[in-house]
């Protein structure tokens, strides 16, 4: 068992780099949150689909991600409140409160992992829009007898949809880094 200075700086992390993680992540997800909502509203990029074929599964998982962004907030809470319970005279077990992190660290990691394949979607249908504006390796962009540009250029909500993507990676690494250091914090107290 641990004594009881170590339970109360255990307590005092949990419960401060459980504000920190659980207030990065509320901002980055209400800025995703934004860029998603103005994606849908202001953009109609899935009636666009045969000329960027990789947003539509791209922006789904990164809504996909969110929402498992949404989870990890709710993780965060019980982060803090976990701390909080440590402090008081009936408190958590060390298992139970490494379980806890540990169910943080798997939501982050699914996160990462839903958002990092959704990227990879949005970058490749952009480099696909790109390489046939640039000319690069599809013969440039093709255009009609009266001059008009046949491909669609790339446009500032699909690079918005690229930065919300990027939003969702950055929110899920805080918690994991702070998840990860909280359970070596748990685990070094032994």
């Amino acid at each position: 068992m641990a004594d009881r200075l170590d339970l109360q700086l255990i307590s005092a992390a949990l419960r401060r780099v459980g504000w920190i993680r659980l207030w990065a992540q509320v901002v980055l997800a209400v800025v995703v949150m934004g860029v998603l909502l103005f994606n849908n509203i202001g953009g109609q990029i899935a009636a666009r689909a045969d000329k960027a074929l990789g947003l539509g599964p791209g922006l789904s998982l990164t809504t996909l991600a969110f929402f498992v962004l949404l989870w990890s907030i709710w993780q965060s809470g019980l982060l803090v409140r976990c701390g909080r319970a440590l402090a008081s005279p009936v408190r958590p077990s060390k298992g139970e409160t490494a379980r806890l992190i540990k169910r943080s660290i798997l939501a982050d990691l699914v996160g990462i992992t839903f958002a990092v394949v959704g990227y990879q979607s949005l970058a490749g249908s952009l480099f696909l829009q790109a390489s046939m504006q640039a000319g690069f390796a599809f013969g440039g962009a093709m255009t009609t007898p009266g001059g008009r540009i046949t491909n669609y250029p790339i446009t500032s909500l699909e690079m918005l949809s690229v930065l919300s993507n990027t939003q969702v990676v950055f929110a899920h690494l805080i918690g994991l880094w702070i998840s990860l250091w909280l359970l070596q914090r748990v685990y070094r107290s032994a």
